[in-house]
């Protein structure tokens, strides 16, 4: 595999004033904060090349080419991100817990691709305040303090994917359903009466064969500190808007570290794989009902990328308790922790109970 030296993020200066540029979601620009000038981000040639999985294994004690970032972690959650140039403090994205530059370099794959921010950050907090707005039972209070959220935090999350073909031999049973009538004797008007049904039986065979099942871009997300159900997810619209990676893309914006190393990522690819290999295990079985005794399967022409999926993060606090949301850089779609208000509940719940002893006293009044 080819070998290159551990290259750092790149920093990318304004002509014409010297601040950093950032991109621009949505865009192919990087902007000067400042200034405004423009710097469009030049596309790079071929797609987003797909990697020998059991080759990378062979070469991470530094063959395959990676980045070094001085990263920051979290003392309280545990996060390890990049922060953006020239910051040496600020606040973790995901808890809100303060962050200091520790200043240790570390090696890291270079990601494959990445999907480029799509949402805006004033689009984000619009999705947070229509969220908020929705949301059944919330305090007059948060819905309030939605309007003055403060600056949202952009992050890339690390993901691998994989591709494979997996063969697998199984022994099981084949059940075919048979029915026989069956006589019973019921109670009617009083007095007994004899009555037939059908009763179903299964009537079960040996079973044993060999499924194939091809598996692409499988995704798995190479870090744990999102809640599952927050972490953004690829639609099959936006897997084309995928690009090779260039730092540019990354100006402006964290990068969380992955946690989850890639033969772990692939242990966890695997058990995704188990249902539709047992579904065409079943469907190879055959009959009316299956049972899967014992299957060996083997992962032949495994390959992976390594990728980053851009989020909106922030910690906002109510009452003093911090709550968390994330916006899917890419769609809008939010998800985030609440309060509830216990008087609304508690008006709603008393509302319901004096409608039904409203609707009992007319039932009442009627006889």
């Amino acid at each position: 595999m080819e070998t290159t030296a551990a290259r750092t993020l790149q920093h990318f200066p304004c002509a014409q004033c010297g601040a950093d540029l950032a991109f621009a979601p949505g865009t192919d620009r990087l902007v000067c904060p400042y200034c405004g000038a423009e710097n469009e981000v030049a596309p790079m040639e071929g797609t987003v090349a797909e990697r020998d999985f059991r080759a990378a294994l062979a070469a991470l004690a530094g063959q395959h080419e990676t980045i070094e970032a001085i990263t920051a972690k979290c003392t309280n959650c545990g996060a390890e991100t990049t922060l953006p140039p020239n910051v040496t403090a600020d606040f973790c994205a995901f808890c809100g817990a303060p962050l200091v530059l520790q200043g240790a370099s570390t090696r890291l794959m270079k990601p494959e691709g990445v999907l480029p921010f799509k949402i805006t950050e004033a689009e984000a907090k619009e999705a947070f305040r229509k969220w908020i707005a929705g949301l059944w039972f919330a305090p007059n209070a948060l819905k309030a303090q939605a309007k003055t959220q403060r600056r949202l935090a952009g992050l890339y999350i690390p993901h691998w994917t994989f591709d494979a073909r997996t063969e697998t031999g199984y022994t099981g049973r084949r059940g075919e359903w048979y029915y026989t009538t069956e006589t019973y004797t019921t109670t009617e008007n009083g007095k007994p009466v004899t009555r037939t049904r059908q009763v179903r039986h299964t009537r079960w065979y040996p079973a044993s064969g060999h499924v194939t099942n091809t598996f692409d871009d499988l995704l798995v997300t190479a870090s744990t500190t999102l809640p599952e159900v927050w972490r953004p997810k690829i639609t099959p619209e936006e897997w084309p808007a995928l690009v090779p990676y260039r730092d540019d893309y990354l100006a402006g914006f964290r990068t969380e570290h992955y946690t989850v190393e890639l033969e772990q990522g692939f242990e966890i690819a695997q058990g995704l794989m188990q249902p539709a290999i047992d579904t065409s295990i079943r469907h190879d079985i055959g009959g009316d009902e299956q049972q899967i005794l014992h299957k060996a399967t083997t992962y032949e022409d495994v390959t992976f990328k390594h990728i980053l999926i851009p989020v909106w993060l922030a910690t906002y606090r109510f009452k003093e308790k911090p709550y968390r949301f994330a916006i899917n850089a890419r769609t809008g779609e939010v998800h985030g922790e609440r309060p509830w208000s216990a008087v609304k509940i508690a008006l709603t719940v008393l509302a319901v109970l004096l409608i039904i002893v409203g609707i009992a006293v007319l039932a009442q009044g009627s006889r």
